[in-house]
């Protein structure tokens, strides 16, 4: 037991008076003289004996009604702790990820939590709240119960680590408070260590919540598998946790149209296809029925009308094998001898191609800078016998690597880097026994950095810098072999398609998409991106014959995007949730001394609140006074 004024406990020292009196007896018993008292000898005796009695007993009432009065006014209480006359606070992180949809006793695992919260706090219990994009700093639970009532689930989700250090923030610096971060979440298993610091100023609190019904299945992709002139089939990826299911049913919309159906027997992984007709316009979504996780059993994805990409080439000498690379159907290819040039064209181009060229005139040089930061792409194939001044003067303003020398040692191209973005999708597999080109003469480089193509001695024989490349050699008959190598096609088509950045089938929320717009944009327009009545501006970039798009935090929800200028809709982009919550694998938690452990938060808030509870007995005390009092009447009227 203590006290909330403990110098009021001073005042018993008071009840030594009493005392003292009836120790010494102040009031004495007056002597009469009477002539005979033999006889009452007996009673004097008893009497006295008696009176005695009487008044030991209604000096201990009167002294422990008066000690209790006081112990009263000094507010005695107890608690479970020693921290009870400290500033209490709350510090309580809710996971709003999407692992967070998994079902519970009490609907959604998310739900459960929110719930525990609005019950177990009163209305005008102060406490901070934060999720992985919202924060309830120092609020009320009055204050908050619409918000958190309406919470969203969050496409993005702080790491463990990273919810534990802002909780931390959010305490005020005041050492003596008792400081208390409750973390409330399935703790999904992720790329990263589960562990927390330690930090005596804290007491943390983990509450893992468990999902009743573990089985999931997730649409995690779509891509085009086989096209042709007529059809475009579509294959879609599917993953599965629990127990194998069959007959899942999995339909494909076209807008709000069904535009076929299948069923697919699904054991961890499956497959299933569809077949749509090309070059159309198709507002397509994937979606299944699943009683897990819901935000997984839907996928958009949107085919446009193809934009052409505008290819041009200064030649001296053939041009056949970029005429069959660069094709009428996906390409707008226009051809130049060095001599004849038309500057004019080089404005709406997004690829432009130095096809062997001797010399590279002042003229084109500077219209090249010029045009180089309005994100044109540049292939330079060098000729056997080069101005290399010319060449020179080009790379550094290219910040491409400088030509040294010519070498006229035979070479073999034997490294190739999967890595690079050009490559990155081309092969299915990563070939070992790869038909690899060869040159008879090449061109060494002051620096072997971002290389695509790399000869066996490890010179490069292409580089690149941002949207340039740079052949190290000539790739004419004459001096290699390249031309014919299963190597040509794919990288100078993927240079072509890089050049501008067609829309995807559909992109991921959360990360970071360049995209470019096909289009010759002023410079005081802008283009939006509008879903559902809302309307944003997006990061972007406007050069001479596109416009490119980068996006992040918008959208937030997944769908089909227009992209507007102004009333004009110039394409459509689909944006679909990250699929890495989809894994309902969590940590298995084990008891630490750093941390508590519960699976129900109104348990730990109940156990936060009783450790802060203070029981006061000042009221007891103030009944015992009473109680007091009455024994003292009662001894003074009845006992005899």
């Amino acid at each position: 037991m203590q006290f909330k004024h403990p110098e009021i406990l001073w005042a018993l020292l008071l009840l030594l008076i009493p005392i003292i009196i009836h120790l010494f007896q102040l009031r004495r018993f007056q002597k009469v003289a009477f002539t005979n008292v033999k006889f009452l000898k007996n009673v004097k005796l008893q009497t006295r004996k008696s009176s005695q009695i009487k008044r030991w007993l209604t000096l201990l009432a009167r002294l422990l009604l008066f000690a209790c009065l006081i112990i009263a006014f000094a507010q005695p209480f107890t608690s479970n702790s020693n921290t009870f006359n400290a500033k209490n606070e709350t510090v309580i992180y809710l996971d709003n990820s999407f692992s967070m949809e998994s079902k519970g006793n009490n609907g959604s695992l998310l739900n459960e939590s929110i719930q525990g919260i609005l019950n177990t706090y009163s209305d005008d219990d102060e406490l901070t709240i934060y999720t992985n994009d919202k924060t309830f700093r120092n609020t009320t639970i009055k204050s908050v119960a619409n918000d958190l009532i309406s919470l969203k689930h969050s496409t993005n989700q702080l790491s463990y680590n990273s919810a534990y250090l802002k909780g931390k923030q959010y305490f005020s610096k005041d050492n003596s408070s008792v400081k208390n971060l409750v973390l409330v979440s399935d703790f999904q298993q992720k790329d990263e260590q589960f562990e927390f610091p330690i930090d005596s100023s804290i007491t943390l609190h983990l509450v893992q919540p468990k999902a009743v019904y573990r089985n999931n299945i997730s649409i995690d992709s779509v891509y085009a598998s086989k096209f042709n002139s007529e059809t475009i089939e579509l294959t879609a990826k599917l993953s599965q946790q629990g127990e194998p299911i069959t007959n899942v049913s999995v339909s494909l919309y076209d807008g709000e149209t069904l535009n076929s159906k299948t069923a697919v027997d699904i054991d961890k992984e499956a497959e299933t296809t569809f077949t749509i007709p090309s070059n159309t316009i198709f507002k397509g979504e994937l979606s299944l029925e699943d009683a897990g996780l819901q935000y997984d059993n839907s996928l958009y994805f949107n085919i446009n009308a193809p934009d052409k990409i505008n290819v041009l080439s200064i030649n001296e000498a053939s041009d056949d094998f970029l005429q069959r690379i660069y094709t009428d159907d996906e390409f707008n290819y226009t051809s130049f001898q060095s001599n004849a040039i038309d500057f004019s064209r080089f404005e709406s181009q997004n690829l432009i191609i130095l096809n062997e060229l001797t010399n590279i005139s002042n003229a084109l040089i500077n219209t090249l800078n010029t045009i180089k930061s309005d994100g044109v792409s540049i292939i330079i194939i060098p000729s056997s016998n080069i101005n290399l001044n010319s060449y020179n003067q080009l790379l550094n303003n290219l910040n491409l690597s400088r030509i040294v020398q010519e070498s006229a040692i035979p070479k073999q191209v034997t490294t190739i880097n999967y890595d690079h973005p050009i490559l990155r999708d081309a092969f299915y597999n990563r070939v070992n026994n790869f038909q690899y080109p060869k040159v008879n003469s090449y061109y060494n480089f002051n620096s072997t950095s971002n290389y695509i193509l790399r000869f066996e001695d490890g010179n490069p024989f292409l580089v690149n810098n941002t949207n340039s490349y740079l052949f190290s050699a000539a790739i004419n008959e004459g001096n290699s072999n390249f031309k014919k190598s299963p190597l040509i096609v794919p990288v100078l088509y993927n240079i072509g398609k890089k050049s501008l950045a067609l829309p995807d089938l559909y992109y991921r929320i959360g990360t970071e998409n360049t995209i470019d717009i096909n289009i010759k944009l002023p410079q005081d327009r802008i283009i939006n991106l509008e879903n559902g009545g809302e309307t944003v501006i997006p990061q972007q970039q406007t050069f001479s014959n596109k416009v490119t798009l980068k996006t992040r935090e918008y959208p937030d929800k997944d769908g089909i995007v227009n992209v507007m200028n102004a009333n004009e809709l110039l394409s459509q982009l689909s944006f679909n949730y990250q699929r890495n919550e989809s894994k309902l694998i969590y940590h298995n938690i084990e008891k630490s001394v750093n941390y508590s452990l519960n699976q129900n938060l109104i348990s730990t808030i109940d156990t936060i609140k009783s450790n802060a509870r203070i029981n006061a007995l000042w009221k007891w005390f103030v009944i015992f006074a009473l109680a007091f009092l009455i024994i003292e009447m009662l001894i003074l009227k009845y006992l005899k």
